[in-house]
């Protein structure tokens, strides 16, 4: 039968977890794209807006002055970082749950952007965290689906191995 050792089946509740993100960041999206004027800050309360801006570049907006390369460099390096942890999860045995789960919601926040950069050429960025006048750069749920999956994937990394 099945051995806590046996590989994942490549169908397990990981694609579930990959596509909640995918769907949920899009429809978000969506949603902020069609209703947020651009560059306006809408104040949901306190230390948060809904400020919809278009980010060519990578994470903090790195790269995205570089002249349009970057699209295409960024969704070349997206497919192939999808490729590499779709392989890696299908790696993956029974009893690692967690890596499986925090590679699962990374895999989902990456083909979510690379959704974005491949239709828009950019990526749409909405949720707007500021103290003050000091605000973090705009981020999406992909980019909180990265963000938790690489905390969770840190998280995992310290735990002792059977």
């Amino acid at each position: 039968m099945n051995s806590p050792d046996a590989p994942l089946n490549k169908f397990g509740p990981w694609v579930w977890i990959s596509l909640a993100v995918i769907i949920v960041d899009q429809l978000t999206k969506i949603f902020a794209d069609q209703s947020l004027q651009y560059g306006h800050p809408v104040s949901i309360m306190p230390l948060f807006n809904f400020t919809l801006l278009y980010n060519e570049g990578a994470a903090f907006s790195f790269l995205s002055n570089a002249g349009g390369w970057q699209r295409w460099f960024f969704i070349f390096l997206s497919t192939a970082i999808s490729i590499v942890l779709i392989v890696w999860i299908y790696k993956l045995h029974k009893h690692e749950k967690l890596q499986t789960a925090s590679i699962a919601l990374i895999l989902g926040g990456a083909i979510g952007n690379l959704i974005d950069r491949s239709i828009y050429g950019h990526v749409i960025d909405f949720l707007d965290v500021y103290y003050q006048q000091y605000h973090w750069p705009a981020f999406n749920i992909a980019d909180s689906a990265i963000t938790v999956g690489a905390i969770l994937l840190i998280i995992d990394s310290f735990k002792s191995r059977p």
